[in-house]
């Protein structure tokens, strides 16, 4: 089996369970008493936050540890905010943040507050004017991740942290998919991570506040972790996870070289020997070990089916995948085509032949899924001689209007038009995408009696 999503969590680093291991046996007791055994336990605890301090690049009475990266993110989004209460009500978010941060966004405008989220390029990646732009005299904090999670694009956090201070505002680091890689540069004001990231034990996250951001914590809390993180720290989980911190980053440079030029074989194999497919994310300012594409015609459960029973493990933004049959929030706001999306995410040590193998394997797996499906074949279709032709899609699922549009827009003249049903949500994507992967025009969307009407002109 290759294991290939390690953006959703990373493989434990051999370091880390020697750690873990290890701690189990001295780090038990409670680091606030002051008996043998606490004080013992207290030293894990201090050096570990003086090493994670050292890899974030923060002061140690700066970064408190939580019991997971999600709740480092809402901490910091809430006490931020309340912190700020006085300088304004108004949040700035980018459009691809991590679900957690949209999430506190959503409960932020719960309560009365006002939230900008910030559009992407088609590449993922925000523009530094439109941060600034998005600015106000009552905005209490921006957030913006380092790095998409789903298709890799690192942000320009530096310049946008820059106008955030020149404006006086905090800007909140989501940080989960870089840390690992390298420190966030830039005036950035707080910061959240998360252990099984970078190959650490799941439950531990890094809140980071620097010095003089106003912040004021919520909820229940307690006087551990200088009342920011509130219950007893697991102390083996710590010590583990920056342990691996500090093991990844010894590493980080030689392998990001060789992971990336892995990544940039998959980015290249994948266009060249798999049809209609459309690889995302920003080609250069990327994470090394990220690649992400999308394949029409194709049902993403299938094909992921397909390549975990040929032995590789792989995610996905397709609705079809998802409980939900939305398509991924970061795919919409880049305008790119959600259906048949498959995630690679290599993790350290990745073998040069495990992607060759999966490189070979790819094209029969696609081209069995749309077998399945009824996917069109290259050639001429027969002109029906009308100018518009209507398909009814109400009832079917991504990738079934896609496939009936692509077949009956040979049916009609250049000129004309192929009105396209359908009550998927997944359609009001994938439809446009396809339309300008393939040179037709989107004309738009209609209302109709049931979902939507989708307008395509044929200009080829």
């Amino acid at each position: 089996m290759s294991y290939f999503d390690a953006a959703s969590a990373a493989p434990l680093h051999p370091v880390a369970r020697q750690a873990l291991l290890a701690s189990l046996d001295e780090g038990w007791a409670d680091p606030a008493r002051l008996y043998r055994e606490g004080r013992r336990a207290r030293m894990l605890l201090d050096a570990s936050r003086e090493a994670a301090a050292e890899a974030v690049g923060c002061r140690p009475d700066e970064l408190v540890f939580t019991p997971s990266g999600t709740r480092a993110v809402h901490s910091c989004v809430a006490g931020a905010l309340a912190g700020r209460r006085r300088a304004g009500r108004h949040l700035i978010v980018s459009a691809v943040e991590h679900s957690s941060v949209l999430h506190s966004a959503e409960v932020f405008a719960s309560e009365g507050g006002t939230v900008t989220q910030v559009p992407v390029l088609r590449s993922g990646a925000v523009t530094v004017e439109s941060y600034a732009g998005a600015l106000r005299s009552d905005t209490a904090l921006a957030c913006l991740q380092s790095a998409n999670h789903e298709v890799g694009t690192e942000q320009p956090v530096a310049e946008v942290a820059e106008a955030c201070r020149e404006a006086g505002v905090p800007l909140f680091v989501d940080a989960a998919q870089s840390l690992g890689w390298g420190p966030v540069e830039g005036p950035w004001s707080l910061l959240a991570a998360s252990a099984h990231k970078w190959g650490g034990p799941s439950g531990v996250g890094l809140l980071v506040v620097r010095k003089g951001v106003r912040f004021a914590p919520q909820g229940a809390l307690d006087e551990r972790e200088s009342g920011r993180a509130a219950g007893f720290e697991n102390i083996p989980a710590i010590v583990a996870a920056v342990a691996s911190l500090r093991a990844v980053r010894a590493e980080a440079a030689a392998e990001a070289e060789r992971l990336r030029e892995l990544t940039g074989r998959i980015r290249a194999g994948v266009a060249r020997s798999v049809p209609d497919v459309e690889v995302v994310g920003d080609a250069e300012r990327r994470l090394p070990g990220i690649v992400t594409f999308s394949c029409l015609y194709v049902d993403g459960e299938t094909l992921l089916h397909e390549l975990d029973r040929d032995g590789f493990s792989v995610s996905s933004g397709s609705s079809c995948t998802s409980s939900t049959l939305t398509p991924s929030h970061v795919l919409k706001a880049m305008g790119v085509l959600s259906e048949g999306n498959v995630r690679v995410s290599l993790p350290m040590g990745t073998a040069e032949e495990d992607v060759e193998r999966f490189l070979a394997v790819l094209p029969r797996a696609v081209a069995g899924v749309r077998e399945k499906l009824g996917a069109p074949t290259p050639g001429p279709t027969a002109d029906t001689g009308a100018d518009e032709l209507v398909v009814d899609s109400l009832g079917k699922l991504c990738p079934i209007p896609v496939i009936e549009l692509a077949k009956a827009i040979g049916q009609v003249p250049v000129g004309g038009t192929v009105r396209v049903l359908s009550d998927d949500e997944a359609a009001r994507l994938d439809i446009p995408a396809w339309c300008q992967m393939r040179g037709q025009e989107y004309v738009g969307e209609e209302p109709a009696d049931r979902g939507s009407a989708h307008l395509v002109r044929r200009l080829l």
